[in-house]
């Protein structure tokens, strides 16, 4: 693989992007950031302040400034999980390798449970947390595969990783 590629993970929220992502670029000896964290940095708030005051729209607004700053630097990247919402983000996401962490609704309703981090998770819907990740889910699933060059299923931590550094390396 390209070492001046980009690596993308994309998925819902709670599905491990930071965690695989933080992992993946140790292994393979490169930066990682996090566009949501990005966001913050740009913003001054948290993301559930911005979109309480600014919107959502305003929000990914942002978010897409992030991806392309994140996408100018080669090592890996953690996508918030609307990111592929916007065909522009999706035309970005091309520029590098994807790779799609999917996740079942249970196991991510259970590890929102544990983490939800409200300030940088906010409700998308309103809805109880298993019904909004269920029809979060639902609509952006199709757009996460049609992404992703690479789709690893869920999986302790370290067979994720070593997962993902089977798949890049047949790519290479």
């Amino acid at each position: 693989m390209d070492a001046k590629k980009t690596i993308f993970l994309i998925g819902p929220r709670g599905c491990g992007k930071t965690s695989v992502g933080r992992a993946l670029a140790r292994c393979l000896d490169c930066g990682f950031v996090d566009t949501d964290h990005l966001v913050v940095e740009a913003v001054g708030c948290e993301i559930a302040d911005y979109v309480a005051e600014h919107g959502w729209d305003a929000f990914r607004d942002r978010e897409t400034e992030a991806l392309k700053r994140a996408a100018a630097l080669p090592g890996v990247v953690g996508c918030g999980g609307g990111i592929v919402l916007r065909e522009g983000n999706r035309a970005i996401l091309r520029t590098g390798v994807v790779l799609y962490l999917q996740t079942s609704v249970e196991t991510l309703t259970a590890r929102l449970t544990r983490n939800p981090n409200e300030a940088q998770r906010p409700s998308l819907t309103g809805k109880s947390l298993a019904d909004e990740v269920r029809e979060v889910l639902a609509a952006r699933a199709p757009l996460y595969e049609a992404c992703a060059d690479i789709v690893l299923p869920e999986g302790p931590l370290d067979a994720v990783v070593d997962r993902a550094l089977g798949e890049l390396e047949r790519l290479a």
